[in-house]
C-alpha cells in the first residue's frame, strides 16, 4: 500500500520525494512591473523546508498586460531573471521540487491596461463589462508566450512547469461550451476546444525536453448547467495522458462557482456530506477517472486529516495530496504530519457563517505575514482581514496601472 512518506517516480523519470503536494496559491507579492521578490524567496524557502516533496507557485503570468492579481509574477520581458533564479533555489532546498504554475487569466483578469480578453465575447465576471475575442494570431502568440515561459523557468531552476487549465482561466475558458463560442480551429467540437491547451503542452515538452517535468490543473467539470462536463473532462484527460504529461491535477469551478474552495454555488461552505465526510471536494471524480490516468493523478482541495490522505493514497484513487491553505498558518505543517506529530491540520475557515471572499482574504493576508517572517493571526476578524486585503489590492492596483504609464 502507497504511503504518505513514499517516493513518487513520474513518468519523465523525476523523482519527489514523498506524496504531499503544496498547492498553487496567489501570492500578490511581486513587484508593480510583475517581478518576483526577496519575499518569494523567503517564502518558498520556509515551504521547501516545511517537508512537501512538490511546491506548486501561485500562477505566474505569461502576459503582463493581463494579470489574475496585481502582484502576480509575469514572464515578458520585464527582467527580473535574478530574483527569479533566486525563487527557485530556495524552493529546491530540503530536497523538494518547485514547478512553476503557468497561466493566463482571459476574462477572469483581476486588472489589466487594456480591455479583457477570451476566447469569445461575453460578459465579464460580475457582470462589469464585456471581454473581446482573441484573434487568431493573438492565439498563436499566447502559445509562444507559455513556451516562452516554461524554458525561462526550467533556465532560471523551476524543476518542472504546471500548465493552468482550471478555475474558470483562460485555457479552461477554451474548453468551456459555456465561454467558447468560437466557430474556427478553436472552437464547437471538443476537440478544437481542447486544441490550444493540447499545444501548448506538446509544444513545452519539445521545448523543454523529455526529462523536465510537465503537469496539468484540470477542472473535474464547471459545476455550471452547459459548462465542460465530466465526461468532456474524461476525454480531454486521455489525450493530455497520450500528450506525455508527468502528473495531472485535478480541481474545479470558476469565479462563477467556487467549489475548488469548498463552496456552494451562493458562496456558503459546501454541504454534501459525503465530500465533508471524505474532505476532499474532488476525491469522488478522481476515483471514477482513475481508470482513464496513465500518469500520476494529485487532488487539491479540502484535505485536512493524516487518516482521509492515507485512505486515499491506499484505496489508489491518487498517487498525491495536495495541501494549499492551511500552509499558509504554519510552513512546517508537512513534516509534523509525516512525522505523526499532528493528525490533523488546521483549517479556521470552516467556522459556520464565514464567507468565501473574506476567507480567501484571510489567507492572502497570512501569505504576507509568512513571507515577512511576521506572526500568522489565528484571531480572526473577518471583517478586518477583509478590509485589509481590499486596502492591500486597491495599493496594489494602481501601482501596476501606473507601471505602464511610466
Amino acid at each position: 500500500m502507497t504511503a504518505l512518506t513514499d517516493p513518487l517516480t513520474l513518468p519523465c523519470g523525476a523523482t519527489l520525494k514523498n506524496r504531499i503536494v503544496k498547492g498553487a496559491m496567489t501570492e500578490g507579492i511581486a513587484t508593480p512591473d510583475n517581478r518576483a521578490t526577496a519575499d518569494h524567496a523567503a517564502l518558498y524557502g520556509r515551504w521547501a523546508r516545511g517537508g512537501a516533496g512538490l511546491l506548486l507557485t501561485g500562477n505566474v503570468q505569461i502576459d503582463r498586460r493581463f494579470v489574475e492579481r496585481p502582484g502576480n509574477v509575469a514572464i515578458d520581458g520585464n527582467g527580473g531573471l535574478e530574483q527569479l533564479a533566486a525563487y527557485a533555489a530556495a524552493g529546491r532546498e530540503n530536497d523538494a521540487h518547485i514547478w512553476m504554475q503557468i497561466n493566463h487569466p482571459g476574462r477572469q483578469a483581476g486588472a489589466s491596461p487594456e480591455i479583457f480578453v477570451a476566447p469569445s465575447a461575453m460578459p465579464l465576471v460580475g457582470g462589469a463589462g464585456m471581454c473581446r475575442a482573441l484573434t487568431a494570431a493573438e492565439i498563436h502568440d499566447i502559445l509562444r508566450r507559455f513556451v516562452h515561459v516554461a524554458v525561462t523557468a526550467r533556465d532560471a531552476g523551476f524543476t518542472g512547469v504546471q500548465v493552468h487549465a482550471a478555475h474558470g482561466y483562460l485555457l479552461s475558458q477554451f474548453l468551456s461550451p459555456l465561454t467558447n463560442k468560437r466557430d474556427d480551429d478553436w472552437g464547437g467540437s471538443l476537440e478544437n476546444r481542447a486544441r490550444l491547451l493540447l499545444d501548448v503542452v506538446g509544444a513545452i515538452r519539445s521545448a523543454t525536453g523529455a526529462d523536465f517535468p510537465i503537469s496539468v490543473k484540470l477542472n473535474s467539470a464547471d459545476f455550471q448547467k452547459g459548462g465542460l462536463t465530466e465526461e468532456e473532462s474524461i476525454q480531454v484527460v486521455h489525450w493530455l495522458c497520450a500528450a506525455g504529461i508527468d502528473l495531472l491535477e485535478i480541481s474545479g469551478g470558476s469565479y462563477e462557482s467556487q467549489v475548488m474552495v469548498g463552496r456552494e454555488q451562493d458562496g456558503t461552505l459546501l454541504k454534501k456530506a459525503s465530500t465533508v465526510a471524505r474532505e476532499a471536494y474532488f476525491l469522488d471524480f478522481a476515483a471514477r477517472l482513475r481508470p482513464h490516468v496513465s500518469v500520476p493523478l494529485a487532488v487539491t482541495g479540502g484535505f485536512r486529516s493524516r487518516a482521509a490522505m492515507a485512505q486515499a493514497l491506499e484505496a489508489g484513487a491518487l498517487d498525491a495530496v495536495g495541501i494549499a491553505r492551511p500552509l499558509c498558518l504554519d510552513a512546517g505543517l508537512i513534516d509534523a504530519l509525516l512525522d505523526r506529530r499532528i493528525d490533523r491540520l488546521p483549517s479556521p475557515d470552516d467556522q459556520p457563517g464565514t464567507q468565501a471572499q473574506a476567507t480567501i482574504a484571510y489567507y492572502f493576508n497570512q501569505i504576507r505575514h509568512l513571507a515577512a517572517g511576521e506572526p500568522i493571526e489565528m484571531d480572526i476578524d473577518w471583517q478586518a482581514q477583509l478590509d485589509q486585503h481590499s486596502a492591500y489590492d486597491a495599493a496594489l492596483t494602481r501601482r501596476y496601472l501606473a507601471s505602464f504609464a511610466a
